[in-house]
């Protein structure tokens, strides 16, 4: 199973840190909102991503090109510097061949992705 990251908005609501890198990119202990999603999802045993970027993709880009991702599969997607979630998600169905899950890439919980994955199924 893939997980899908929608990565691509704006983030004005936070501007101070969104003027320079997307709202993904911003640190929480050390490390970046995203690496904490993509270990969480880990942790349940789904490790390959994509992650729809779009504003400021180029700093997550940046960022897979200097870590050691050999923990993931990471597909980096351009989908737009406009595009709304809808449109992120059309702009990948080529990537995605069977159930996945979705999420965004600017929050983090504390929650049983299992759980989720039947309650949805």
């Amino acid at each position: 199973m893939k997980a899908v990251i929608l990565a691509g908005g704006y983030g004005t609501r936070i501007s101070e840190e969104s003027s320079l890198k997307p709202k993904p990119m911003i640190e929480i202990g050390g490390k970046p909102i995203l690496w904490h999603i993509l270990k969480i999802y880990s942790n349940y045993g789904i490790n390959e991503f994509i992650i729809c970027c779009g504003y400021k993709g180029n700093k997550i880009k940046e960022y897979f090109g200097n870590i050691d991702s050999t923990l993931w599969d990471v597909e980096l997607v351009d989908t737009g510097l406009h595009t709304m979630t809808g449109g992120r998600l059309k702009r990948i169905q080529d990537h995605i061949d069977d159930t996945f899950c979705v999420t965004y890439g600017d929050g983090l919980s504390d929650i049983d992705i299992n759980n989720l994955i039947s309650f949805h199924r």
